[in-house]
């Protein structure tokens, strides 16, 4: 499986299309049954919206703002953009008008496609007063608007486009590796997004570094399920290109609240996502087993146990072994029943993961494979490998990457997966690539056998009044590993010690709740007292496994869960600091003057 044999992303499908022509490519669900897409329909609906755009004078280096949620018609339009010769520019859903504006205006776009009425609406605000922005396609509806781009409908383009001629074939043929194939915006945990400008080749270069990385698995026409947004360079890659690569099949989850259904339904053999959900699913896991008690709890232990021991020993004893394959039938099959029974790997990455929730998911026979990279990077630098998975590491680097280690710690990056720089920001690409590295703004280091060990973000690194160099997100990865605890953030940069904002998890909360004969919401009990003792022990808990400079001596509880919707986790679940500490900066203040 060679990868390197596409010039370009467009050709890469083209080719594949006509490799697997009537088998299944693209699932979406349709009056609540999975329906198919073939490879030759996608590929028949790509070619007819490429030659669309051409109607519309889409010339090479034009940028489309593409703007849509996870379903078919997202890579459809993807390709048909590249192979028109335009850039590709995916913005969020959950973007507000401001967002579009800055994306709109940032990347100069000639156009946006989006796929329903409401987000078209969003779209159009944002382009208000625009006058680059000629046209809005749009999948579903269209929205009602008075004056500013011409609004289009996609059935129309995709009917223009059928009754043209031009051969995209030949003219996707004539992009190079080294042509901008998308401009992807950064999620904005630090403020303003800026515009990653990556490269057809840096995208195939992270999909043969995948196939590389999963040889071990006996890569088939492996089947995807696709949830983590596709704006986002993660999924863009892991959750698209690398399936295309493949051959593989590509569902696409209703939402996050229906994933539990769709694993089911799907039955993926490999899934992305990041550490967040596996978070999720650990406290639901948990909190089923306490409910069940007796006899199945005391089996679950004992899996978990027996899992733990074998990964840390790498063998188990005689009576060990026979207890354990017994376990594996009666508690670890429906564990992988959940999840659709043919999982061959969990990919964890956007973020660190807990290596105790690695553990947990390892120990229960699904295999989790943690990587580490940034949109900067196409996205992934490396990943463990099946055979030599280490979860206190995000494994060895792709191959043709170079990793070395600055002397302050910073983790360099040189290949063809590193961006072409910042769309329209010289100033902010020459801070982050130095003599072709790329700086990536992570500590880390390598352990004895060349896996890469992140240790935190170089911005996020906490400096305490005493000088010491505090990691916070290690020290939240520990919280959140409480059952009392679902989200949490640690603070004390020039103060003397740590102190943190938590949010409760739903259902410990619901069940403390109704222990205690209280109501209303958590805005209604982020200050009572009672609560804040309940939590307390668990502080408690953390302290003992923490260092003396890391210890969490104080804490508050959120008045609301952080997310998209309030701007304090960025689309793919990373908590937006300085949303966060603008928000709870003056409570966490005062902590240290009460």
């Amino acid at each position: 499986m060679n990868v390197d044999q596409w010039p370009n992303l467009a050709t890469m499908f083209f080719e594949q299309a006509a490799t697997y022509r009537e088998q299944p490519f693209l699932w979406k669900k349709r009056d609540g049954v999975y329906e198919s897409l073939t490879w030759s329909d996608a590929n028949a609906r790509a070619i007819a919206l490429a030659r669309g755009l051409l109607s519309l004078r889409v010339q090479s280096g034009d940028r489309i703002v593409l703007v849509s949620e996870n379903r078919p018609a997202w890579p459809i339009a993807d390709i048909a953009i590249m192979a028109a010769g335009g850039i590709t520019t995916p913005a969020y859903t959950t973007n507000t008008p401001a967002d579009h504006r800055h994306v709109l205006t940032d990347s100069g776009a000639r156009g946006a496609i989006v796929s329903t009425t409401k987000l078209a609406e969003k779209v159009l605000s944002g382009a208000d007063g625009l006058d680059h922005v000629e046209f809005v396609i749009v999948m579903e509806d269209l929205p009602k608007h008075n004056g500013g781009p011409k609004v289009l409908r996609m059935a129309d383009i995709l009917e223009t486009g059928q009754a043209r001629h031009e051969n995209v074939y030949k003219m996707a043929e004539q992009i190079d590796r080294s042509d901008t194939a998308c401009i992807i915006y950064t999620s904005g945990t630090g403020g303003t997004p800026k515009g990653v400008m990556l490269s057809h080749g840096s995208i195939l270069h992270n999909c043969a570094g995948a196939v590389d990385a999963l040889l071990d698995l006996k890569l088939e026409r492996e089947i995807f399920l696709s949830f983590l947004p596709l704006s986002h360079s993660y999924e863009h890659t892991a959750g698209q290109f690398f399936p295309i690569a493949i051959g593989g099949e590509i569902y696409y989850a209703e939402g996050v609240e229906s994933l539990s259904a769709n694993m089911l339904e799907a039955r993926p053999t490999i899934m992305t996502a990041v550490p967040r959900l596996y978070e999720v699913l650990h406290q639901r896991i948990i909190l089923g087993v306490e409910k069940s008690g007796g006899l199945k709890k005391a089996m679950f232990e004992r899996t978990l146990a027996l899992g733990k021991k074998r990964y840390h020993d790498g063998k188990l004893g005689l009576v060990d072994c026979a207890q354990d394959r017994v376990l594996d039938k009666l508690v670890r099959d429906k564990v992988r029943g959940r999840f659709g029974g043919r999982l061959k790997a969990l990919v964890s990455g956007g973020a660190p993961l807990n290596p105790d929730i690695g553990l947990f998911f390892t120990a229960l026979g699904l295999r989790i494979l943690q990587g580490y990279g940034q949109t900067e990077s196409a996205p992934v630098i490396s990943v463990n490998r099946a055979p030599d998975a280490r979860l206190h590491t995000v494994g060895r680097p792709l191959p043709d990457t170079e990793v070395r280690i600055a002397d302050d710690g910073e983790i360099c990056v040189r290949g063809e997966l590193v961006m072409q720089g910042y769309w329209n920001n010289e100033d902010a690409t020459n801070e982050a690539i130095k003599d072709g590295w790329l700086l990536t703004g992570d500590v880390g280091d390598f352990d004895d056998n060349g896996h890469l060990m992140i240790t935190d973000r170089k911005k996020d690194i906490i400096v305490n009044s005493g000088g010491d160099n505090i990691a916070p997100q290690r020290v939240e990865g520990i919280l959140i590993a409480e059952p009392e605890f679902s989200q949490a953030m640690v603070y004390g940069d020039k103060r003397p010690n740590l102190v943190a904002v938590v949010v409760p998890d739903e259902g410990w909360l619901t069940e403390w709740k109704r222990a205690n004969k209280k109501k209303g919401d958590l805005a209604d009990l982020a200050k009572d007292k009672e609560l804040h003792n309940a939590l307390a022990p668990a502080f408690g808990r953390v302290n003992k496994s923490l260092s003396n400079i890391e210890k969490v001596r104080r804490f508050i509880i959120a008045s609301e869960p952080f997310s998209v919707d309030n701007e304090q986790l960025t689309p793919t679940m990373k908590v937006r600091r300085h949303v966060v500490k603008a928000v709870y900066g003056d409570r966490l203040e005062a902590l240290y003057k009460s």
